[in-house]
């Protein structure tokens, strides 16, 4: 079978790290450049020490050596865990340089930089205006299970982790009439999602055995959540988040709070859970709530419910870097492809980790 390219942008963080990783078990793909500005030339297994049976030799690039490359195959990848608002310059760098090429670029962007259709909700959010507002259109952002067709869609930009987390629980109850639009959601996620660089929230002394809230209700995935639950139910959302560092490594734990609209069992908000998702392979509903370490390390998503007197509960656990992150953003690049969107993607979790 052919194979196409890809081209990763972030290299060295731990989401590049993850496609990278994927890239090397997917059928279809192979990898062509893995761009690093910060450690242009040196070994990805020097980086990435477990990646070493895929890329013994492999070195990362700079940017210019990997945008020589358009020109050599009708149809590369574009595969980005860029910074926030680093990522639409060097994305719109290369759609360019494919244009002056003559070859075809499809993107799939894990940043944050194309989640928001309006180039001044993006700029009142992260506080500086919109890289390649010329681009916007050509992206579609939703959870992938959340948009069957993309049609006139050239690339794809995956939400945000906790975004994710919330958005698979939250917006069936909204879209079935399950649950009233105002919604608490406590979630705690693993050190990964802090970066690779180390903060002192992300310091081991202070991380280990310790879990602690940030950003109380002015987290900014809230804005991200509240307009893409509003396009896949057409319900206005009012969420009241707040998020917790955990003291683990990887996965996300969501419980989201939802006061009842209509009278339902458990059994019903299972059933509705069951019907919207019953074309998602990589999201599982389960009869029990779901275990974090169950998914950590795989691109499955679970959830679960319970329900007591007037309150719906929906947990939603899933593994931040993948299904939250690098996985998510190759199940939009499989559809963009037009493959099955599991294709390299359906490992069990690890266990244990």
């Amino acid at each position: 079978m052919n194979r196409w390219p890809v081209i990763v942008l972030g290299g060295s963080g731990y989401v590049a790290g993850e496609m990278l990783r994927l890239v090397a078990g997917h059928p279809r793909l192979e990898l062509a450049a893995a761009v690093s500005t910060s450690s242009p030339g040196a070994p990805i297994a020097a980086m990435f020490g477990h990646l070493r049976p895929a890329y013994a030799a492999t070195r990362f690039t700079d940017i210019d050596s990997a945008e020589r490359l358009l020109g050599t195959a009708p149809h590369t990848v574009l595969l980005s865990a860029a910074p926030h608002g680093a990522s639409a310059p060097l994305i719109a760098r290369f759609v360019a340089a494919a244009e002056d090429a003559g070859s075809r670029l499809t993107v799939a962007d894990a940043s944050a930089d194309f989640r928001f259709a309006d180039p001044q909700v993006f700029e009142q959010v992260y506080g500086i205006a919109h890289p390649a507002p010329q681009l916007l259109a050509d992206f579609v952002c939703a959870v992938p299970e959340h948009v069957r067709d993309v049609p006139g869609a050239a690339h794809a930009a995956h939400p945000g982790c906790f975004a994710t987390t919330m958005l698979l629980g939250i917006v069936p109850l909204l879209a079935e009439g399950l649950a009233e639009p105002n919604v608490c959601v406590s979630a705690v996620t693993g050190s990964t999602g802090a970066g690779r660089n180390p903060r002192a929230s992300t310091h081991h002394p202070e991380r280990q055995s310790n879990l602690f809230a940030y950003q109380a209700l002015q987290h900014r995935h809230s804005p991200e959540v509240a307009a893409l639950a509003l396009t896949a139910s057409g319900t206005a959302l009012n969420l009241h988040f707040v998020p917790h560092s955990g003291p683990f490594a990887r996965g996300i734990h969501a419980t989201i709070f939802a006061p009842m609209r209509t009278r339902a069992s458990v059994a019903d908000v299972r059933d509705a859970l069951d019907a919207w998702y019953a074309q998602a392979p990589l999201v599982d509903v389960l009869e029990a709530l779901p275990r974090m370490k169950d998914v950590a390390g795989s691109c499955y998503a679970a959830l679960g419910a319970a329900v007591d007197g007037d309150t719906i509960v929906v947990t939603s656990v899933l593994d931040n870097l993948l299904k939250g992150a690098a996985s998510g953003a190759i199940q939009w690049l499989n559809r963009l492809l037009g493959l099955p969107e599991t294709t390299g993607l359906q490992q069990p979790a690890a266990g244990w980790i």
